[in-house]
């Protein structure tokens, strides 16, 4: 079943992060397990993963000082349940991104869980970079 802007834990914390809302981190769980991939690019993405909410933390800073110094858009997002509380997730976003120092449009899938109303796990693959 496709749910479109549903009130799902994946969608809240996208949602919030667009935003800027710090909020997002009571969405996180203690243990999250996160890992951000980029398909057929050779960007340095060893610090793009965490084990637990302080790494999180730390991410989530350089993310936005890196790579989204001017925030982003969401321009898509969708997810279906993939059950017992497993989403696949299609996001898209248009953003300036900090390194390439241009204007970017990219779409991501994340493969996530949600446990309690917190985030646990959290994998994205970044599939496209439009410049």
């Amino acid at each position: 079943m496709l749910e479109r802007y549903s009130d799902i834990t994946i969608h809240k914390v996208l949602n919030l992060f667009e935003k800027g809302d710090m909020s997002l981190l009571d969405l996180i769980a203690d243990d999250i397990d996160l890992r951000i991939e980029h398909y057929k690019d050779d960007t340095d993405i060893d610090w793009q993963q965490c084990n637990d909410k302080a790494g999180f933390i730390t991410l989530l800073t350089r993310l936005g000082t890196d790579i989204f110094p001017k925030g982003t858009l969401i321009t898509g997002l969708e997810s279906q349940s993939l059950g017992d509380d497993w989403h696949i997730t299609t996001f898209d976003q248009s953003f300036w991104y900090g390194e390439a120092k241009q204007d970017v449009n990219s779409r991501t899938y994340i493969i996530s869980h949600e446990l309690n109303g917190k985030v646990d796990y959290f994998r994205e693959t970044v599939s496209t970079l439009k410049y």
